[in-house]
């Protein structure tokens, strides 16, 4: 029975005038009453670009990925489906059942194996326009670490709005994004201190700052307790009466946040099982057959029938939507809807405002501020390398203390050199192994959501990286070179430290490549394991004097390959060459073969070698390195389908080695 019950509001709490009488008349149902939802106030994003509403509609959707030596194994079978703008929209179903294939399909970061029709309003997606249009929030909430939460907005600002909005404007706009999503509390706060909570709604914040109209979300509830899920699902649930398309994938959610999606879309076993309101699932498995008990959540019954808990009644759910062709599904069939009814065409011109809002040289600027910032503040990691460095000179002074102009120990004091270049191989290249495999996640996110070109991170990464590494390397020459009594003579000092600071930067670009292709314990195994063929070629033949033929041809041109040769040659040349008097012979020595640095020369087949030759060979080394690194960067960002020898190449290492390129 239902009564008609008047509230009189206070009106100082309610927030209007003090003589104005507010009375609200409420319908009470005092057999059901009704849970209470949570109203979140409804805030404009008044200076951000207006954005066309977008209706995603896709047929006969099917993906398939390669399995080993099996052949390959379809993940999705010919589904469809219409996600309208204005709807937060779920999809479910259970664990292997395709959900996130499909999400990544429909946002495009998976295209390469996919076949099927996707409509954005009716018009064929182009998939370039819209990669502008969307963003996608993946599961694991990466953020850039040692920056605050205003920080990593402005910057987020400035890289997708460029100069199309004051610094005013700009401001004004992350302060109602961050007051919206509720972090202005944490504005100040460095994001590796933030809660799951905050991480996630940051993770969201970085992408409204250009006002997308499509948001896709990767379990976005994944990791939170009941009330932050809660909470972000009536964020997203927000920002979707706005007027954009937010579609998400959930795993098994409450009762409570399954009321609060507008539509449901259900996977299981690669096929669409349900489509449509989530208040008519219960109908419709009553229609098949299946009664949900009342006390039971609908969405783990669903799940559950889904499963082949109570059979298997796949076939018959999917068959029953037609795979996702009826886009609503209800009681009356007469009201069952199966095409979409938005024509309204995004305008996809060279003047819409989707593409790169900030240009190559400002994008460039943006993100060198950001990793020099980062690296400034990430003090434990500089204080480590720098007593690494300072460590590692002073053992090694020790070692070879006082042998740099002592006729007796020429031969111990080339183990220096070797030492040193060992020294400026391993510790840029083990840090770089360590966390650029990481670093490449968070850059497929950025990338893929367009916050920049890959020409000006990697550019603004090979720039920012190089003070730290000059730095700590003249800090480990100061130690060593004058401990190791090394010629003090400016050319030859100044020669020495060009020759050690190429090998690290070359060093580095190795590293690169290998953290670019592998993950973090395939990377950390491979680095140290292909580096040793670079250190025995470096030495390789070293003894036998001038004679090339001593050395067969095949080992001389590996020999040519070795980066680290052309270091320890230039080494050599830089402390022995140039015409350097003899070196002091003790008088407890009756004899010191080498204390002519030419007779060294000659040992070790470095007569003719000429040091600029050296130089151009490193240089060679670290632009054929970092073009190598850039070019396994872009393949492995490309949401396309590589060219079949990379594909296949790709392919025979994961089946027949069993290491994960990606």
């Amino acid at each position: 029975m239902d009564v008609i019950t008047t509230i009189t509001m206070n009106p100082v709490l309610a927030g209007v005038e003090p003589d104005s009488k507010q009375t609200l008349e409420v319908a009470v149902d005092d057999a059901a009453p009704r849970p209470l939802t949570p109203v979140m106030p409804r805030r404009g994003l008044s200076h951000l670009p207006e954005r066309p509403p977008v209706d995603i509609e896709f047929t006969d959707l099917t993906y398939t990925v390669p399995q080993g030596r099996k052949g390959s194994k379809m993940i999705l079978r010919s589904v469809s489906g219409l996600f309208r703008s204005g709807e937060l929209t779920a999809i479910l179903g259970p664990s292997g059942a395709g959900k996130s294939t499909l999400l990544n399909v429909l946002a495009g970061y998976k295209t390469g194996d996919a076949t099927g029709t996707i409509n954005i309003n009716g018009r064929p997606r182009d998939a370039a326009v819209f990669r502008k249009l969307s963003r996608y929030i993946m599961q694991e909430d990466l953020l850039q670490q040692h920056i605050t939460v205003l920080e990593s907005m402005t910057i987020a600002a400035d890289l997708k709005l460029g100069n199309t909005l004051s610094r005013a404007q700009k401001r004004t706009a992350i302060d109602e994004i961050l007051d919206m999503l509720r972090l202005t509390k944490a504005r100040d706060t460095q994001t590796s201190k933030l809660s799951g909570g905050e991480r996630k709604r940051l993770s969201i914040a970085q992408e409204l700052v250009n006002n997308p109209p499509v948001i896709f979300l990767d379990e976005p509830t994944t990791g939170l307790d009941d009330l932050s899920s809660s909470q972000c699902i009536q964020l997203l649930k927000m920002l979707a009466r706005g007027g954009r398309t937010v579609i998400c994938s959930v795993h098994t959610p409450s009762a409570k946040l399954f009321d609060m999606f507008d539509h449901v879309y259900i996977v299981s076993e690669g096929q669409c099982v349900f489509q449509g309101k989530g208040r008519d699932i219960v109908p419709f498995l009553s229609s098949l057959g299946l009664q949900c008990p009342k006390t039971y959540n609908p969405a783990d019954f669903m799940v559950e029938a889904a499963s082949g808990e109570y059979g298997n009644h796949t076939e018959r759910m999917s068959a029953a939507v037609d795979n996702g062709r009826c886009y609503r599904w209800c009681k009356d069939p007469r009201t069952l809807q199966h095409q979409s009814s938005r024509t309204d065409i995004v305008n996809t011109s060279p003047s819409a405002n989707y593409d790169f809002s900030s240009s190559s040289f400002m994008q460039f600027r943006i993100l060198m501020y950001r990793n020099l910032l980062q690296t400034w503040r990430d003090s434990g990691y500089l204080l480590l390398v720098a007593s690494m460095h300072f460590f590692v000179a002073l053992i090694i002074g020790m070692l070879f203390y006082q042998m740099g102009n002592d006729g007796s120990k020429t031969i111990f004091n080339f183990g220096f050199c070797f030492t040193c270049i060992i020294v400026f191989m391993y510790i840029p290249m083990l840090p770089i192994l360590l966390k650029f495999p990481g670093e490449v996640q968070l850059l497929k996110r950025e990338y893929f959501n367009r916050w920049y070109s890959l020409n000006a991170y990697f550019c603004a990464m090979t720039v920012a990286r190089l003070p730290t590494q000059i730095i700590l390397g003249l800090l480990y020459i100061a130690l060593v070179y004058p401990i190791t009594d090394q010629p003090l003579e400016p050319m030859r000092l100044l020669k020495f430290s060009i020759i050690c600071l190429l090998v690290s930067v070359v060093s580095e670009s190795f590293g690169l490549i290998i953290g670019s292709t592998l993950s973090l314990v395939n990377s950390m195994f491979v680095g140290p394991a292909f580096s040793v063929p670079f250190m025995l070629l470096a030495v390789y033949g070293m003894g036998n004097g001038s004679d090339e033929n001593a050395i067969p041809l095949h080992y001389r041109l590996a020999m040519s390959l070795s980066y680290l040769r052309y270091g320890l040659e230039g080494i050599v040349i830089s402390i022995y060459g140039d015409h350097r008097a003899s070196l002091v012979c003790p008088d407890s020595e009756v004899y010191c073969p080498l204390q002519d640095p030419r007779q060294l020369l000659r040992e070790m087949g470095m007569e003719h070698v000429k040091y600029w030759v050296d130089v151009v060979a490193l240089v060679s080394s670290f632009i054929l390195f970092r073009l190598l690194s850039y070019t396994v960067l872009r393949v492995r960002l490309s949401t396309t389908k590589p060219i079949p020898a990379v594909n296949f190449i790709s392919r025979m290492v994961k089946t027949h080695l069993n290491i994960n390129l990606r």
